[in-house]
């Protein structure tokens, strides 16, 4: 029985063994491609940012501009959540806590009156949804990983036109906001119609007098558009840099946890053999005394008599 036990944690540390090299090669590779990234997430943030900044100054510095992507519609009569999560697995809570985050917003634009509509990024939003019934106007896939944008283009065309043609009122934002490498959080933002973006670093901050030319109307239709466009791309590349991260940290975690899996298989296996060791020693002790025990008592043993001396016959000669 000890044997058979010893053997079956054998198989079992085999195969925490295989597991851990690949969680150990998904670790390093996250980690690589989590700093390439970044660097793309930190390079298109000061664009989107200050393409915001602008917009807000020629608001403030007067323009009147009847653009669709300004509209303002008072009771929101359906609002549409853009929600970014990814295509892939194994990456720890990062996929659960956006998806939870949109879907407490969804329950509270039904609570205060308001009908939903998602777009969703990602397979894993596509595939929670779908899975519990709630109606999806536009999924895409494949674009989570290593955004461009392109994808991001198509994603601000989906939004937009809807938004446009007055289907939709208010527009959110979902996603998870790439702080550090170990720290990231999920943010739900009003994308449309445009607002000032708390956390900005520029928030608050005096802004100065410019002069506009053509005009501030003609600088705000040209710039609506891009304004989209690029505050979603900001996102998806947000999106991706956290998800490499949570990857990362997930893929460490399991790589510990087999390790410590690991030293206690081995722990039990060496209890099995010392076990399967012990069985045996008794069973040969307990084989030599029952042999003991058949011959009878060791000291009772007495020696054969001494032979006589042997009777040499002599014939006399004749």
């Amino acid at each position: 029985m000890a044997g058979g036990q010893e053997r079956i944690l054998r198989r079992r540390i085999r195969s925490v063994q295989s597991t851990k090299k690949i969680t150990r090669a998904m670790e390093l590779i996250a980690a690589t491609r989590v700093v390439r990234a970044q660097e793309r997430a930190t390079a298109a943030r000061p664009y989107a940012e200050e393409i915001t900044n602008v917009i807000l100054d020629l608001a403030e510095a007067g323009a009147e501009v009847s653009h669709p992507l300004l509209r303002r519609t008072e009771p929101v009569r359906r609002t549409a959540f853009v929600v970014i999560t990814s295509d892939r697995g194994l990456c720890g809570a990062y996929n659960s806590s956006v998806i939870r985050a949109a879907e407490r917003e969804v329950m509270a634009a039904q609570t205060e009156g308001s009908d939903y509509s998602l777009i969703l990024v990602g397979k894993k939003a596509e595939s929670y949804f779908r899975f519990r019934n709630y109606r999806i106007d536009r999924a895409f896939a494949g674009m989570t990983d290593r955004p461009t944008f392109e994808d991001a283009r198509a994603v601000a065309e989906a939004v937009a036109t809807p938004f446009e043609a007055e289907e939709i009122d208010r527009v959110e934002l979902i996603y998870t906001r790439f702080l550090s490498v170990g720290s990231q959080r999920v943010v739900v933002r009003r994308f449309l119609p445009l607002q000032a973006v708390a956390g900005d670093d520029s928030e608050g901050d005096l802004r100065a007098t410019y002069d506009f030319e053509p005009s501030p109307e003609g600088i705000i239709e040209t710039l609506l558009p891009r304004y989209v466009e690029a505050r979603l791309f900001a996102a998806l590349l947000d999106a991706a840099a956290s998800e490499h991260a949570a990857r990362q940290r997930a893929m460490k975690s399991a790589t510990d946890n087999a390790e410590e899996l690991i030293v206690k298989l081995t722990r039990e296996m060496n209890r099995a053999r010392q076990d399967a060791i012990t069985t045996e020693i008794m069973e040969i002790v307990g084989g030599a005394e029952a042999l003991a025990q058949d011959r009878g008592p060791l000291d009772a043993l007495e020696p054969p008599a001494a032979m006589p001396d042997p009777v040499v016959a002599v014939r006399s000669q004749p």
